[in-house]
C-alpha cells in the first residue's frame, strides 16, 4: 500500500496549481453561500407559513431548473467559451441575489416570490455546474483528475458543514436578509476570480458543434449507452428516498425538536462533518470493499438513520445519527461520480454530466415534493419510515442492477478509421449518409461475429448514428453487411476524428478478428 501511495499523486496535489486553487476556493465560498441561501429560504417559510409542503418546495425550486436546463447547459459548455459563460452567469446570479436581499430586508418577500427567485437561482446553478466540471481538465493534468474530483466533493461537503451553521447564527442575530446578501457577495467573488484567470489558448482539433446538434448528440449518447443508463438508475434509486433527509430536516428541527435556526444549522453541519469524514475514509474503504458493497452498506446506513429520525425526539440523538448520514452520502456519490467521470469520453463529458445532474435533481425535486406532501398528510414519523422502506427496496435491486466497474475501461479518444476518399465532395450539412461496411465471415465464426457486432452497434449509435442494422447477403451467405445512418456529413466526420474511444476500437478489432480480412466501407448520400 505504501508503494502505491508513493507512486500516486497526493490527494491535495491539484491545490498546488495556483489557478485551480484560486477557483476551488472561490467555488467553496460560493457553495457555502448557496447552503446559507437554502437554510435562509427554508427558515423564512417555516416562520411565515408552517406548511410542510412549502418548506419542502425550497428544495424542489432549487433542483427543478437542473431538470429543465441541464442538457442545454451542457451543450453550451461544450460549444461556448466556458470561462466567459461562467462569468456572465455569476453576474446574473449576483443581480438576482441583490433583488432577493433588498426585498427580504424590506419585509416584502412573500412565499410565492421567494420560491420563484429560488427557482431562478437554481437555473443559474444549472448553467454553472457543467461548465465548471468541463473546465477542470484545463486546470489540472489528467493524472490528477481523480484527485480534483475528490477535492470537489470535499469542497461541497465543507460547504454543507459550514454554510448551515453560519446561516443559523446569522439568522438568529441579524435575520434572513443578511444571509441572502452574503450569498450575493459570494457570486461576485467567483466572477472576479474567473475574470482574473487567464487560461491558455485552447487548441481544438474540431470546430465547436452547433448548439442544436450538440444537444441531440448528448441525448443520443446517453440513450444508447447502457453503462451511463445504469449509473443514472443507481443514482435515482438512492435519491428518491434520500431526498427525504434534506426536504424534511427543517421540520424535524423546528417542529419535533423545538430548535431555532442555530439548531437547524447544527443538524445540517453534522451531515456535512460526516461527509468530510467520509471523503477522508474513502481511499481506505475503496481498497477494502467493492463499489457495490460500499453502495449497499451506505444505503443500509441511510435506512437505519431514517428509522432513528422517525422515532427519536432528542437533539443529541439526531446529531449523532446525522454524522453517519453524511458519511453514507459521500460514499454513494463519490463512487457514482467517479464511475461516470471515468466512463464519459471527453467530447461529450459536459453533456453527460449535465444529464446526470438532471436525473439527480429530478429525483430530488420529485422526492422532496412527495415526502413533503406525505408529511402533511400522515406526519413526519410515518413519512421517514416510508422513506426507510423505499431505501431498503432499492438495496435489494443491487444484485439485479449493480453499478458497472468503469475503472478498467479505455475511454481515451481513438482516431483509427481511415480518412474517407470520395469523388463526390460533400458539404458539412449534406445528409443523411448511409454508411455500409461489408464483411466476409467463415461459417464457424458466424454466431460469434453476430454477437460481437452488438458492441460495435452501441459504438456507432453513441457517436452519431441514428439507425443501425446488420444484414446477410442472400446470394453470398458468407457476406455480412453492417449499415448505419448518420444525419449529416459533419456528424460522420466527427466519428472519424475523435468521438470513438479505445473501447470502440477494441470492439471493432475483436469483431474483425472473426472475419476473413478487414471490412470494406462505402458512403451513400441521399440522391434528393
Amino acid at each position: 500500500m505504501s508503494a502505491s501511495a508513493a507512486a500516486s499523486p497526493s490527494a491535495w496535489a491539484p491545490l498546488r496549481i495556483a489557478a485551480y486553487r484560486s477557483l476551488w476556493l472561490a467555488l467553496l465560498v460560493a457553495n457555502i453561500g448557496t447552503w446559507m441561501q437554502t437554510v435562509g429560504a427554508q427558515w423564512l417559510l417555516v416562520a411565515q407559513s408552517g406548511s410542510d409542503t412549502l418548506v419542502a418546495l425550497v428544495q424542489t425550486a432549487s433542483t427543478l431548473p437542473i431538470v429543465l436546463f441541464a442538457l442545454p447547459s451542457g451543450a453550451l459548455a461544450d460549444t461556448l467559451d466556458r470561462r466567459q459563460m461562467l462569468i456572465a452567469v455569476q453576474c446574473f446570479l449576483a443581480g438576482v441575489g441583490a433583488v432577493l436581499t433588498v426585498l427580504t430586508l424590506a419585509g416584502r418577500m412573500p412565499a410565492a416570490l421567494l420560491l420563484t427567485l429560488t427557482f431562478v437561482l437554481g437555473a443559474g446553478q444549472a448553467l454553472t455546474t457543467p461548465a465548471w466540471q468541463a473546465l477542470i481538465p484545463d486546470l489540472v493534468p489528467r493524472s490528477q483528475l481523480a484527485n480534483s474530483s475528490a477535492l470537489g466533493a470535499v469542497g461541497l461537503n465543507l460547504a454543507r458543514a459550514v454554510g448551515p451553521a453560519v446561516a443559523g447564527v446569522l439568522i438568529a442575530q441579524s435575520g434572513v436578509g443578511v444571509v441572502f446578501g452574503l450569498n450575493t457577495l459570494a457570486f461576485v467573488l467567483f466572477a472576479v476570480v474567473l475574470w482574473r484567470w487567464r487560461p491558455p489558448a485552447a487548441d481544438y482539433a474540431d470546430a465547436p458543434e452547433r448548439f442544436a446538434a450538440a444537444v441531440r448528440a448528448g441525448e443520443r449518447y446517453v440513450r444508447h449507452s447502457p453503462v451511463v443508463r445504469r449509473i443514472l438508475l443507481r443514482a435515482g434509486l438512492f435519491l428518491v428516498p434520500g431526498s427525504a433527509l434534506w426536504a424534511l430536516l427543517p421540520l424535524v428541527a423546528g417542529h419535533r425538536l423545538g430548535l431555532g435556526p442555530g439548531g437547524y444549522g447544527l443538524l445540517l453541519a453534522a451531515v456535512g462533518v460526516g461527509a468530510v469524514a467520509g471523503a477522508l475514509l474513502l481511499p481506505r474503504l475503496r481498497a477494502s470493499w467493492s463499489v457495490n458493497r460500499l453502495l449497499m452498506i451506505a444505503c443500509v446506513v441511510f435506512t437505519l438513520i431514517f428509522a432513528v429520525l422517525a422515532l427519536v425526539r432528542s437533539e443529541v440523538a439526531a446529531v449523532v445519527a446525522l454524522v453517519p448520514a453524511g458519511v453514507a452520502w459521500i460514499l454513494i456519490f463519490s463512487n457514482v461520480n467517479a464511475a461516470l467521470q471515468l466512463f464519459l469520453p471527453y467530447w461529450v463529458r459536459a453533456r453527460g454530466l449535465a444529464i446526470y445532474q438532471m436525473v439527480c435533481a429530478g429525483a430530488q425535486a420529485a422526492g422532496a415534493l412527495a415526502w413533503g406532501a406525505l408529511s402533511d398528510a400522515v406526519g413526519l414519523e410515518v413519512t421517514y419510515l416510508a422513506a426507510a422502506v423505499v431505501m431498503a427496496a432499492g438495496v435489494l435491486t443491487l444484485r439485479r442492477w449493480p453499478m458497472p466497474d468503469t475503472a478498467g475501461m479505455n475511454r481515451e479518444p481513438a482516431v483509427y478509421w481511415p480518412e474517407p476518399h470520395l469523388l463526390l465532395v460533400p458539404s458539412d450539412d449534406d445528409g443523411p449518409i448511409l454508411v455500409t461496411v461489408s464483411y466476409h465471415v467463415a461459417t464457424a465464426n458466424e454466431e460469434a461475429f453476430v454477437a460481437a457486432m452488438e458492441a460495435v452497434r452501441l459504438g456507432r449509435l453513441e457517436t452519431g448514428a441514428v439507425r443501425w442494422g446488420l444484414f446477410r447477403d442472400g446470394e453470398e451467405p458468407s457476406r455480412f453487411v453492417e449499415a448505419y445512418l448518420v444525419p449529416r456529413w459533419e456528424e460522420h466526420l466527427r466519428q472519424h476524428t475523435g468521438r470513438l474511444t479505445g473501447v470502440d476500437r477494441e470492439a471493432e478489432e475483436y469483431a474483425e478478428s472473426l472475419t476473413d480480412g478487414p471490412g470494406q466501407a462505402t458512403h451513400l448520400f441521399s440522391a434528393r
